[in-house]
């Protein structure tokens, strides 16, 4: 029993993970639509039945289903599964990364609110309003538990004007990334939505690990791009969403973030 009980565990968490990312889902088709998150229940695009409650399992229900609609045979994209897996894969990297419940939890919702936003840049080139301004609300009270915890109201104070402060951070690099780009490409370089994503980013992450972060986006962002323009895949002056970019620098910079910049820091700072 002792031996099993992290496993099962890992079990619960994946799953758990898996079921919000099907919920993603619904959030990435539905939100850049206008339509409701609730309703309809889910129901195939193509000829709107509604999906059985098995067929709606995790990762397991697409596979059953063979990558089609029971009802019109129509291929349903591998993405929803993959979507489901990672995020379950990613809600146990945070359980085995972060040590109490609060920050685990904290960890969840964000990796949540990333994947959303990651997905419908991917597909619509925005990053909506609604996501990116109750993730940041949603960093700021984190942030503001999290010191209330540590250290009562005045630990609670520190940490909301930390996290208020990293978002006004994020928001005025994107910004002045945004002009500079603009006056030397003489085209729009980023969207103003990256600036909100900075600014969420920053609520949850503080200033150093925004800034980590960034660094780590643009660096992803130039090999990625940069490779797809000499396989000539896209175009020199073609949009490149860079949403994802930020999503996936911000989780590695919230799991290892820390340790990167402690072994930063180590190279021109040795211990004695």
């Amino acid at each position: 029993m002792v031996v099993m009980l992290p496993w099962a565990i890992a079990f619960i968490v994946f799953f758990l993970g898996a079921s919000i990312g099907s919920f993603l889902n619904v959030v990435i088709y539905r939100l850049p639509e206008g339509l409701s998150l609730l309703h309809p229940p889910s129901r195939c695009p193509h000829c709107h039945h509604r999906l059985r409650p098995y067929d709606n399992v995790p990762v397991l229900g697409w596979l059953w289903l063979r990558g089609r609609c029971r009802h019109c045979g129509t291929a349903i994209a591998m993405r929803y599964p993959l979507v489901e897996l990672a995020t379950g894969i990613l809600f146990l990297i945070v359980l085995w990364q972060f040590e109490t419940s609060l920050t685990i939890v904290g960890g969840w919702i964000f990796v949540s609110w990333l994947m959303a936003l990651a997905f419908i840049d991917l597909d619509t080139l925005t990053l909506p309003n609604p996501l990116t301004q109750s993730g940041f609300l949603l960093g700021v009270i984190f942030q503001g538990i999290v010191g209330w915890y540590s250290s009562g109201l005045s630990g609670a104070a520190l940490h909301l004007i930390g996290s208020i402060g990293a978002a006004v951070l994020g928001i005025w690099l994107f910004d002045i990334i945004t002009i500079v780009g603009s006056m030397v490409y003489g085209q729009t370089v980023m969207g103003g939505g990256d600036a909100k994503l900075a600014a969420m980013m920053g609520a949850w992450m503080g200033w150093k690990l925004l800034l980590l972060a960034s660094f780590l986006a643009c660096i992803l962002g130039a090999v990625v791009g940069g490779g797809a323009i000499a396989l000539k895949l896209i175009h020199r002056r073609q949009p490149i969403p860079f949403g994802p970019f930020l999503a996936l620098a911000a989780f590695l910079a919230t799991i290892w973030g820390n340790d990167i910049l402690s072994a930063y820091l180590g190279l021109y700072f040795p211990a004695s």
